[in-house]
């Protein structure tokens, strides 16, 4: 009698779920690693673009000066115009470290280096020069640094540190060094003076050097891989590269343009007005258009065989891999869905960005609805407070994301970047709501506990929701984003996102200054709202549209057992 074979036994699902994944993940280098490049990627920002324009307004520089270094804002903004450079690996140092640690540890010793120029700089004796030239080279390594990073983050993540996880270590890296470069340089500077502060912040990147000599490097995608998407013929992908090349060129010229006419005219031209008014055919130009040519080779165009892939690229071909290859990779898997994903990125954080710019002069205005703070009671309330707030959002979100996972909290996200809007509008009316809140709670007595009066004791709650919400939906926003961005093709694609992100918030600006001052901060607070409710629209189709993916992926993956 023959007898059967035992059966096999089963799989054991072991992955780890929830909050579990904490207890793995951190045991891993990679979570150390990426809250250090974290704050790497965070104390820069802060030093340059925020406190820097602290210590030239102490010297009592003029303001026509100090909008001179504005532009070097536009270095994050339009960082995709490069992203393709850093698929090169650096020479040298490379065959060491590896292509992304390489990129890392360059851009961290330059950046350590253009904070070491702005510290020995005089701005008070009128010599500026050290001072542009460190805060400008400062401002592209760490807009490049940024780049590598997100790359990096997205190509080591796997199911044990998953990219949502990743994701948030980041933010709360990034937060914790704008805190420290925010309100902890304000503190430093008045034991140490301003040059010790931008001379610590060079010595902090020591920080984030640490974290690239512990990262692990991750597998480079193999060059087959990448010509994959070299669809339809040479020609087509020549003339394609061609029209996106000059389409680059002229947003490069634009650039250079605008940054000439800074440091030779006077009063210097507002970069926040050139981003405002060239922003969007920027982006069109140079994302848009080369996103509908992709389509095109997508729809025109077959795959290459692996002959043809693996063939010796020519120049056109190598130019081609770097730069179309990953619009041409995310239009071929997005297809239909590119539409409601780009709606997606218009509009999630646009309830934030779109009335930045008024934040302050509504703090400290006294006009409109305005609320008429001191600017110590501000930097308390927003740039110490706020930021901690900010932190327990990205705690909270980073929570959300591991238990009910990232749809669930992009529309959380979506649904309280809208709503804490209201708290915004209810203090330019005269915060009927929030102060019957806080007497019916009790919260007047808190705050008046450690000496915050009952104006400020307002401010501080609004602006405790609204970067609550404003981090857990930020945590939310970078691991969609990282989620969706290729890992063979995650520099680009990723810092096309961000660019997007950031740019469109600057779109109605202008329309919005002329309705403050017709009607007050009220409208715009509503306005806002209302754009946050498109956004929540946008979060369903999105949630649905990949619903629809995942199913018909099980289908073709059932068909072909």
């Amino acid at each position: 009698m023959t007898q059967t074979p035992p059966a096999a036994p089963a799989e054991v699902d072991v992955k780890p779920k929830g909050l579990a994944v904490l207890k793995v993940a951190f045991r891993e280098r990679r979570t150390l690693a990426m809250l250090l490049l974290g704050f790497s990627a965070g104390l820069p920002f802060a030093m340059l673009i925020g406190t820097l324009n602290a210590w030239l307004t102490e010297e009592e520089i003029p303001v026509a000066t100090i909008g001179i270094l504005s532009w070097i804002g536009l270095f994050g903004a339009f960082r995709f115009l490069w992203s393709p450079a850093v698929s090169w690996t650096p020479p040298g140092i490379g065959k060491r470290f590896g292509r992304r640690r390489s990129w890392l540890l360059v851009l961290q010793v330059i950046i350590a280096v253009a904070l070491g120029l702005v510290a020995l700089s005089h701005p008070g004796a009128g010599v500026l020069g050290p001072l542009a030239m460190g805060a400008a080279l400062g401002a592209f390594a760490f807009a490049t640094q940024d780049i590598v990073i997100d790359a990096w983050r997205i190509e080591v993540a796997d199911e044990k540190t998953p990219i949502d996880l990743l994701s948030t270590i980041y933010q709360l890296g990034y937060r914790t060094a704008a805190l420290a470069g925010g309100a902890g340089s304000l503190l430093l500077s008045e034991v140490i003076g301003w040059p010790g502060v931008f001379l610590t912040a060079a010595l902090l990147m020591g920080l984030g050097i640490v974290g690239t000599l512990i990262a692990p490097e991750p597998v480079p995608s193999s060059r087959t891989a990448i010509a994959r998407e070299r669809r339809g013929s040479p020609r087509l992908r020549l003339i394609v590269l061609v029209a996106t090349l000059a389409a680059w060129a002229w947003a490069a010229f634009m650039l250079v343009r605008f940054m000439v006419t800074a440091l030779t005219t006077s009063p210097a031209p507002s970069a926040g007005t050139f981003t405002g008014s060239w922003g969007p055919w920027i982006v069109g130009a140079t994302v848009v258009l080369p996103a509908a040519l992709a389509g095109l080779i997508v729809w025109k165009g077959r795959a290459a065989t692996a002959a043809e892939a693996s063939a010796a690229p020519k120049l056109a071909d190598t130019l081609y891999d770097a730069i179309l290859a990953p619009l041409v990779e995310l239009m071929g898997r997005l297809g239909w869905g590119a539409v409601i994903v780009l709606g997606l990125i218009l509009t999630y954080r646009i309830t934030d960005g779109v009335w930045g710019p008024f934040a302050f002069p509504f703090y400290m205005g006294d006009t409109g609805g305005a609320l008429g703070h001191t600017a110590a009671e501000v930097a308390l309330a927003s740039k110490t407070f706020g930021v901690i707030m900010t932190i327990v959002g990205i705690a909270l979100g980073g929570w959300a994301l591991l238990v009910i996972g990232r749809m669930w909290s992009l529309l959380l996200g979506a649904v309280l970047s809208a709503a804490t809007n209201l708290l915004m509008m209810d203090l330019a009316l005269g915060a009927p709501v929030i102060g019957g809140f806080m007497s019916a709670t009790g919260l007047y007595g808190l705050f008046g506990a450690v000496g915050v009066g009952e104006p400020l004791a307002r401010l501080m709650l609004a602006i405790a929701g609204e970067n609550i919400a404003g981090g857990f939906a930020g945590a939310a926003f970078v691991a969609y984003l990282s989620a969706l961005s290729n890992r063979t093709f995650g520099a680009v694609q990723f810092a096309v996102f961000i660019s997007l992100a950031l740019l469109i918030g600057t779109l109605g600006r202008g329309a919005l200054g002329e309705l403050i001052d017709a009607q007050g901060y009220a409208p715009m607070f509503m306005i806002a709202a209302w754009i946050g409710v498109i956004a929540i629209v946008f979060v369903l189709i999105e949630w649905v549209r990949l619903g629809f993916e995942a199913r018909k992926i099980a289908r073709e993956g059932t068909a072909t057992v």
